[in-house]
């Protein structure tokens, strides 16, 4: 048996005057929270709000998200002086090339943070050494790899929502130099026989501003 719900409803519109207990209800449109059925099309003020409750709760999620997200500066020092950055990782291929975008993002946020005069806290490093810390990341991983590198945590974790076939973890480390540290490599993508996107493909190299200078 499904548990009963408590709501405070201020006022609701199409909702129904009984709890609903039957399992057909789930085909009938309506959306089951608990032991009560909430139809599509009801409309509910919860605090002064009104909105389907289902809508309601997304919506407060996705806008605490993007607040977060939204930080500039949400640096972490751990003991010792040391940094906590976090990353995001994927073959170059997807990250670099196929991956549309991933390119406006970055220049976008660039010339944000150039706007507002801050520090970049965001970078690219490819085939990064810090990588060897993580063998459950690595066999999971094609090769050359790439890495968006951030000391802002809440805007990583946007990223990854936003890219999905990718992998992040975190770590820590005494300077940039070290946290960015990579193997050199030289990355060449093919270029399609047929481009049919009504814009230009990226430039190769696009990535080079955000490689540690």
């Amino acid at each position: 048996m499904l548990p009963s719900v408590a709501l405070s409803l201020n006022s609701c519109s199409g909702f129904p005057a009984a709890p609903s207990h039957h399992p057909a209800e789930k085909a009938s449109g309506g959306l089951l929270l608990g032991s009560i059925k909430f139809p599509s099309n009801s409309s509910c003020s919860f605090n002064g709000l009104s909105a389907n409750p289902l809508i309601l709760s997304t919506a407060r999620k996705v806008t605490s998200l993007a607040v977060a997200s939204n930080q500039l500066d949400s640096a972490v020092k751990v003991e010792g002086g040391k940094k906590k950055y976090y990353f995001l990782v994927a073959n170059a291929k997807f990250m670099l090339d196929e991956e549309e975008h991933f390119q406006e993002q970055m220049v976008e946020r660039l010339r944000l943070f150039k706007e507002r005069n801050l520090e970049q806290d965001f970078w690219l490093a490819i085939e990064p050494k810090f990588l060897d810390k993580f063998p459950q990341i690595t066999k999971r991983l094609g090769r050359p790899a790439v890495a968006l590198v951030s000391t802002n945590g809440p805007w990583i974790t946007f990223m990854k929502l936003r890219l999905d076939r990718v992998l992040s973890e975190s770590y820590e480390a005494d300077s940039l130099e070290e946290a960015l540290a990579s193997t050199p490599t030289t990355l060449e993508f093919k270029k399609p026989e047929k481009w049919v996107a009504p814009y230009p493909k990226y430039e190769s190299n696009w990535w080079e501003p955000f490689l540690l200078q």
